[in-house]
């Protein structure tokens, strides 16, 4: 099967994504294909932003194996022209921003003191992250367009079919709302807030319409052009995909109805609505939807802190239409399961690798095996041997896996670094000991002798045989009990990988030596 049919007969969500692009293509009589994401900086940038960046990339990635001679492009849309309607929780300095709610984001003093505006503090901030993973994108601020008069004749349209706008939009509004709602919305000359008032055609074709201030009560005329007006959201959002000729562009579960809505405004200016993907809503460690402006999630910067990028963005392609927790807890599983998916690569054929998730977080690029040994191997060797620097973990690999080193291996020699940090941080303040019961004493003396009577070089593999024998004399009803008990006695944790991989890692007399002082109590104390 050649590259293009495995493409076109893949089950992976990102080629039935790029598949709707193809037949959107075919069906439009496109040239060119633009792809969008869109990014409010009300907060700070998270990961909830990267992971439409990169899903979204994603999908790029796969429709060029499909068309592979059409020219693609990806927007990554600012929504700084909003008007700032709460002070986040999460900032420095936020009393600051008080005095300026309700004006667009890009007129609003950066409480971090870096930049001119919040906005562009913000703005920075993603495309500094969005560069560090090298995405292709093209960043489009919305105070630019509005104010040079790129959305200007867009802008016309939706008041020449003010209308049908308003006919799509008020249904679903409350009677309350209907009385005052305009998709316009006006800045205020004076105090450059973003006022929400009705407002009153007065020259279609000059885009001059009439509002009643809502502080002074002044009738007042302004041009909807050149950045005197901006567009409510859904209506703005609309008028984005018919400016710059948007023909994909995923969004959250949450905002379903809303593309439904921005959909059939679209057909009422005579445009055809962006193809579109509905992923699910990443959770804080309680269950609860991550917000941006609570900062109850991880930041960008707390997940590289702890794990490569590459994990990263592996996350944000498994699953997409499941809701997934998004804490510090997931970070050493996505790093493993990264290193697992590399390490499958290389002995797969083409069709097969499109199924591979490394296919897609290195756009067919993928590099050779990581690494030798698991990240949650190194958080245990950490704890066993109480490292404070990488030299002290060097060693112990370069025992393990003779040859390996940090100039062969640099992501593992990142790893390292992560490893030390994340336990530092997560693991080394939660780590309780506990005593052997009388029945685990009599088990891990059973295994001290099994391990000492084997060559100082036996391989994880044998040194599990042993465990596993042990356990099924000792523990045949709950094996699993006893894998728990090792680690729970031993390293002070409920949990880890496999026993025998972690004694061949820190090397068999120092395993030994480590349930000798398991048997003796001496580790409880510690």
């Amino acid at each position: 099967m050649s590259l293009l049919e495995a493409a076109q007969s893949s089950k992976i969500w990102a080629f039935d994504e790029a598949r709707k692009v193809a037949k959107r293509v075919e069906k439009l009589g496109l040239r060119e294909v633009v792809f969008e994401t869109g990014y409010g900086p009300s907060g700070l940038p998270h990961i909830g932003t990267f992971g439409e960046v990169a899903r979204t990339t994603m999908v790029r990635q796969a429709f060029q194996l499909l068309m592979p001679d059409m020219p693609t492009r990806l927007i990554c849309f600012s929504d700084d022209m909003d008007g700032l309607r709460k002070v986040p929780d999460n900032l420095p300095n936020g009393e600051i921003l008080q005095p300026h709610l309700e004006k667009p984001l890009t007129q609003v003093p950066d409480p971090f003191g870096t930049h001119d505006s919040f906005g562009a503090h913000n703005n920075a901030r993603l495309q500094a992250f969005l560069d560090s993973f090298g995405f292709a994108y093209e960043f489009v601020s919305s105070t630019q367009m509005y104010r040079s008069g790129a959305f200007d004749a867009t802008l016309l349209k939706v008041l020449e079919n003010y209308d049908k706008v308003q006919a799509v939009i008020l249904p679903t509004l409350g009677e309350a709302r209907r009385q005052t709602y305009s998709p316009f919305l006006p800045i205020c000359p004076d105090t450059g807030r973003v006022l929400m008032v009705a407002i009153e055609p007065v020259d279609v074709a000059k885009g001059l319409v009439r509002y009643t201030h809502p502080d002074s009560g002044e009738t007042l005329e302004t041009l909807i052009t050149g950045g005197a007006c901006k567009l409510q959201w859904k209506a703005d959002w609309v008028m984005r995909w018919a400016a710059l000729g948007i023909d994909y562009e995923m969004a959250g579960k949450d905002l379903s109805e809303s593309v439904k809505l921005s959909s059939r405004i679209t057909q009422a200016l005579g445009h055809t609505p962006p193809e579109g993907f509905s992923y699910e809503l990443f959770l804080d460690d309680q269950g609860a939807k991550i917000s941006k402006s609570k900062g109850n999630g991880l930041t960008i910067e707390e997940w590289l802190t702890y794990a490569p990028p590459e994990s990263l963005s592996l996350y944000m392609f498994q699953n997409p239409r499941k809701a997934k927790r998004l804490h510090f807890d997931v970070i050493p599983k996505a790093v493993d399961e990264y290193i697992t998916f590399v390490d499958k690569y290389a002995d797969m054929d083409e069709a097969q690798r499109l199924t591979n998730p490394a296919h897609h977080i290195h756009n067919g690029q993928v590099p050779s095996s990581p690494s030798p040994v698991s990240f949650a191997l190194l958080l245990n060797l950490v704890s066993a041997s109480n490292a404070e620097n990488k030299q002290v973990l060097w060693g112990f690999i370069d025992t393990y896996a003779p040859g390996t080193t940090a100039t062969t291996h640099p992501f593992l020699d990142g790893l390292t670094d992560y490893a030390l940090t994340y336990y530092r941080d997560f693991v080394a303040p939660n780590k309780t000991y506990r005593a052997a019961t009388p029945e685990e004493k009599t088990a891990l003396q059973e295994l001290l002798e099994k391990l000492q009577a084997l060559p100082v070089s036996a391989d994880g593999e044998t040194i599990q045989t042993e465990i596993y024998a042990v356990g099924k004399a000792h523990f045949d009803e709950n094996l699993r009990g006893w894998f728990q008990a090792l680690y729970e006695i031993l390293l002070g944790q409920s949990q880890g990988p496999r026993f025998g991989s972690f004694a061949a890692l820190y090397g068999l007399e120092k395993t030994c030596a480590l349930i000798g002082e398991g048997l003796a109590g001496e580790l409880v104390s510690q």
